[in-house]
């Protein structure tokens, strides 16, 4: 399939992914707006201002979008949000935000986009994470969100998939703002995560835009299509690569500057 005259709704467009996947649509032929908190007038990518968390604002921008480009064949969602989140402490804001930018954002984003995309038997493609189907401590709100948002798209996908193709894509870590909270925290992903560019990221997204039929599942590397099996039909070797990583980790005093893994530096060093 092509891009070309395609109608594209893309959240987050002003976020690392959202402005290097912008400009990809838009040289693919697409016609593309963002939504984002705040609005830009690019020719290429206009973005309209939205809080993305605002159960009023969401249907408003969404219409108004869909109306400026005469319909909708795409939406891709994906705006989100990071931080540090231990899971043996109390939810917080931190969390809250994470729920609702991660998860809610997008279901009400896509609810409100539906009836163009069913008119056009068009796609929903959710940006989720590597961390939805691989979990990493300290980093809970994060993991949670992204596999609730992938819960969300398999029940939408059993709903609507037999009009709207329904694919989630699973990047792993890319260098850009959504993990400065979590660094700032002394919880630094370095030997956890391995880094890939943002123009693979880009690939996956774009390659399950035109595939004849909506992938279900995309991995964004060869790694990532490995991680994705064994976190999904291996969950116990899964936790124990998870354990030894952490272990070495620990072990090499990467988090002893990390107050949010103090408690869990000392149950490791009581063992």
């Amino acid at each position: 399939m092509t891009l070309t005259g395609r109608r594209v709704l893309l959240t987050g467009a002003s976020g690392t992914f959202g402005r290097h996947l912008g400009a990809a649509l838009h040289t693919a032929g697409a016609r593309v707006m963002g939504l984002d908190l705040h609005a830009r007038g690019d020719v290429d990518l206009p973005v309209l201002g939205c809080d993305l968390t605002d159960p009023e604002a969401v249907p408003k921008a969404v219409r108004a979008a869909v109306d400026h480009l005469g319909g909708l064949d795409l939406l891709i969602n994906n705006a989100g949000v990071g931080g540090p989140a231990p899971a043996e402490l109390p939810p917080d804001e931190v969390v809250r935000q994470q729920l609702e930018v991660n998860l809610l954002a997008a279901w009400r984003t896509t609810a409100a986009a539906l009836p163009p995309l069913l008119t056009a038997r068009g796609r929903v493609i959710f940006v989720a994470s590597r961390m939805a189907v691989l979990p990493l401590p300290l980093a809970a709100a994060y993991g949670v969100s992204k596999r609730a948002l992938v819960a969300y798209a398999d029940a939408l996908r059993h709903e609507v998939g037999t009009h709207v193709g329904v694919s989630v894509v699973y990047p792993s870590m890319v260098a850009s703002p959504i993990h400065d909270s979590t660094a700032e925290a002394g919880l630094s992903l370095r030997g956890v995560s391995r880094p890939e560019p943002v123009e693979g990221v880009v690939a996956a997204i774009l390659r399950a835009a035109t595939a004849r039929r909506a992938p279900r599942d995309v991995a964004t590397t060869r790694r990532g299509r490995l991680e994705l099996a064994i976190g999904r039909h291996a969950p116990a070797l899964a936790d124990r690569l998870v354990r030894r990583t952490l272990a070495a980790r620990l072990a090499a005093g990467d988090l002893d500057s990390a107050p949010l893994a103090a408690a869990m530096l000392r149950r490791h060093r009581e063992r």
